[in-house]
């Protein structure tokens, strides 16, 4: 079984998302995770000790393992990313330049199908740029962060 398949078998049987997975330097592992309420360190513990059991059955060879959430600037990788953060606002780079250019920030529009499109305003006001998820890059949610009180 592929290493990505492990994890994400591992990952979804204890109720998380697998959002991404990456191999750093000197042996280190980091796996991001997210559910729907959000995660804590007590899920990156749940799923660390989890995984840690699993690669050692699996003989997998790493030195450090790494688990935790995908950040307020979370990465869309796949189309349910794009349906559930739809009106979003997001940055998305292309791999082929449209009209010369690869980065777009703008919101997320509901995914028709398989096609995938984001509202940005061009130099004669709104435009709707329309792509697929083979057309992009990388895509990552723009963190909105508001440093007011809610006590008053």
């Amino acid at each position: 079984m592929q290493l990505l398949d492990l994890i994400e078998i591992t990952v979804v049987n204890l109720g998380y998302e697998l959002v991404d997975l990456e191999r750093a330097g000197r042996g280190l592992l980091r796996i991001y995770i997210d559910k729907s309420t959000g995660v804590n360190i007590q899920d990156c513990e749940t799923v660390s000790r989890q995984l840690s059991h699993v690669l050692a059955v699996d003989n997998v060879d790493y030195d450090r393992l790494e688990v935790s959430s995908p950040g307020l600037d979370r990465p869309l990788r796949k189309l349910k990313d794009f349906e559930r953060f739809s009106g979003a606002e997001v940055t998305v780079m292309l791999r082929i330049p449209l009209d010369g250019r690869k980065h777009f920030r703008g919101i997320l529009q509901v995914p028709n199908g398989n096609n995938l499109s984001l509202e940005f305003e061009g130099k004669s006001g709104p435009v709707l740029l329309e792509f697929t998820l083979s057309d992009i890059d990388r895509a990552r949610l723009v963190p909105q962060i508001d440093f007011r009180s809610s006590k008053r």
